[in-house]
């Protein structure tokens, strides 16, 4: 089976992993400034502050806006349960707005057309590896005295026009282990707000500023310098490992193209595609129901995902809720039922990639 990700450490991480083992400290300490201050340059902000998990992330991020309940964070339909759940945490209501056709991301026109005099943020979700339109949500957020806060989970690295996601407004970025860096479980908060990433950096830390001077009531979101460890030596390679995940999509895109009924995922002018995700869509034409598809990939050796199977709210712990307003999708209600996730990880071999190409028209022919 070719599968859809992998998880792999070098003899570097394995050597500063035994450092901070050695060092007898392993909690929260240099290592973890190491890899906040790299992770800054890397997204072009003045902070990044480490957190546990990428939902802590999210949640940190909403709590130094100081939502009250009732206020409206605007996201998208289409996103792993995380956004939703953070959101729910926070104490404030979910509302939704339309993606795109092409990148499944949040737009500015979409979300112009689903605020309400109770919305307090704009969260759109970078999808896949791919921003989204991001300058004029911003724009938008400016506009109508809203914040901004980027769920940049799937996307360490991509760019609108040379800015990277989550320079935009907060950034909130996931370390898990199948992300395109990971140290197992992890978060980061990225901004260039001096105040709140003082916030932010208290509010991890059980509300203390120094030993036993609380100042809020706070939360222990801290991440270990043994989970910092595992990532230096991947931000060292990381452009190495993006150049190589856009090669696989490019020899990938390009065999796809022509087959009937299969869409291979488009990268936007001005945008750089940090292929978290290769999602290709299945549709109607085709003539094969998606999850047959699926199963014929899986027969075929390819390993493949479906992100994700249902919008975010439908499900019954969900609906019925007065904190989740649930509305009409078009877009996100059709691409929901057509998306497929192929590997497109950086361990490809030449032959994977012909065989994937192989097996994905071999299936889409079923039809």
């Amino acid at each position: 089976m070719i599968p859809i990700t992998v998880v792999e450490f070098g003899t570097e991480e394995e050597e500063l992993v035994l450092q901070v083992l050695r060092s007898g400290s392993v909690a929260q300490g240099p290592v973890v400034a190491r890899f906040e201050e790299a992770f800054a340059s890397l997204i072009g902000t003045k902070h990044a502050i480490a957190v546990n998990n990428g939902t802590t992330a999210l949640v940190a991020a909403m709590e130094v806006l100081d939502l009250r309940p009732g206020d409206e964070v605007l996201t998208s339909p289409f996103t792993f349960v995380a956004t939703l759940n953070a959101i729910l945490e926070a104490g404030a209501t979910a509302t939704f707005a339309d993606i795109d056709e092409t990148d499944y991301n949040v737009t500015a026109a979409t979300l112009s057309e689903a605020l309400t005099d109770r919305t307090k943020v704009l969260l759109p979700v970078h999808l896949y590896g791919q921003a989204a339109d991001t300058a004029p949500i911003a724009a938008l957020a400016r506009q109508r005295g809203l914040a901004l806060v980027e769920d940049t989970a799937q996307s360490h690295g991509a760019t609108v026009e040379g800015k990277a996601a989550g320079s935009f407004g907060i950034g909130t970025f996931s370390f898990y282990a199948t992300k395109n860096l990971t140290t197992g479980e992890g978060g980061m908060i990225t901004t260039d707000d001096d105040d709140l990433a003082d916030r932010l950096r208290v509010l991890r830390n059980q509300g203390m500023r120094a030993r036993y001077q609380y100042e809020v009531a706070g939360h222990n979101y801290r991440l270990t310098d043994l989970q910092a460890a595992l990532v230096l030596p991947q931000l060292d390679r990381y452009a190495d490992v993006v150049a190589r995940r856009q090669a696989n999509a490019a020899r990938l895109s390009e065999g796809l193209s022509g087959i009937e009924g299969i869409t291979p995922p488009a990268v936007a002018d001005g945008r750089k595609h940090v292929w978290h995700q290769y999602t290709i869509r299945v549709d109607s034409t085709s003539g094969i129901d998606r999850e047959a598809f699926v199963e014929h990939l899986h027969s075929e050796g390819v390993g493949a995902g479906i992100y994700y199977p249902k919008l975010v709210f439908d499900y019954d712990c969900y609906r019925g809720r007065d904190d989740v307003h649930i509305g009409t999708y078009p877009v996100a209600e059709r691409v929901v039922r057509e998306v497929v996730s192929l590997p497109v990880h950086p361990h490809l071999t030449s032959d994977q990639l012909d065989h994937i190409v192989a097996a994905v028209a071999s299936a889409a022919a079923r039809g």
